[in-house]
């Protein structure tokens, strides 16, 4: 019996180690383990969950919601004791975060302030969002009902999710729409918020196509009136009104890395100012 209880709490302070560890990876603000330990709330809601959750399988559920009540009320985060959490789990900031009771969330994930792991149903089952390995939701996001989120889905702020995400894709918008799909090869990057400057919108992008589709259009459309002048056949012109696109081409530029260029910045800077 004694031994046992060396192991279990040997493990305890393994996993607690292991947690603050994981915010040094992801926070770049974290200076030492004392204020990790001290001052991240993110932290002491899990630590705090692991506890409740126990509770909870043991059938002391009245219990379990008491200290999920608590653990709310010191670090403004709602965790119901229901939920299944796995390692490395990070909360940034904190602040908002609600998770349902039936939410699954594997392991190195990170969710932000705001996010809510909600259901969408009253009836009883299986009715919040599962979280597969090394999922980011980004600041006030959304993740509704039961649906899953592959690993590696990114989820950008205050997205609204309804609908499940496929394995390394990017999710923006509401509803939520897929802005990329593919895995960087090159090297583990970490996305904060879920999003970067490397990736547009969807919606956006198709636009700026429509608008250069029809711009080519016209342009075909005057060879043609001047080919037909040249035959002695007259055409009327039309008053067609002009398509100002400005605002896409210049907040969804074609650079590849998706960042003004010089010459593009100072315009904005100067029409700014």
């Amino acid at each position: 019996m004694v031994q046992l209880k060396v192991v279990t709490r040997s493990k305890m302070f393994s996993r607690m180690k292991e947690d603050i560890k994981s915010v040094f990876h992801r926070d770049p603000a974290a200076r030492n383990n004392f204020e990790v330990l001290t001052n991240y709330p993110g932290l002491h809601a899990i630590w705090a969950h692991r506890i409740a959750h126990k509770l909870w399988r043991a059938n002391w559920k009245w219990l379990a919601r008491t200290l999920s009540t608590l653990a709310r009320w010191l670090t403004g985060i709602e965790i119901h004791p229901g939920a299944k959490i796995g390692r490395r789990f990070f909360i940034d900031h904190g602040m908002g975060v609600v998770i349902g009771e039936t939410a699954e969330i594997g392991d190195d994930c990170t969710l932000y302030h705001g996010v809510t792991l909600g259901g969408t149903s009253w009836k009883e089952g299986k009715r919040h969002p599962t979280l597969e390995n090394n999922v980011v939701i980004g600041a006030g996001a959304k993740v509704l009902g039961p649906i899953t989120l592959r690993t590696g889905a990114r989820v950008g702020s205050n997205a609204v999710v309804v609908k499940d995400v496929p394995a390394d894709t990017t999710m923006i918008g509401i509803p939520a729409r897929q802005v990329s799909g593919q895995k960087d090869t090159e090297q583990t990057v970490f996305e904060a918020y879920g999003i970067s400057t490397h990736q547009q919108d969807p919606i956006s992008q198709a636009i700026r196509s429509l608008h250069e589709h029809s711009r080519a259009l016209e342009e075909q459309m005057v060879l043609i009136a001047c080919a037909l002048k040249k035959q002695g056949i007259d055409c009327d012109e039309l008053d067609l009104p002009d398509v100002d696109c400005e605002s896409l081409t210049r907040f969804d530029s074609k650079d590849p890395d998706g960042v003004y260029d010089d010459d593009e910045s100072s315009k904005h800077t100067d029409k700014s100012s």
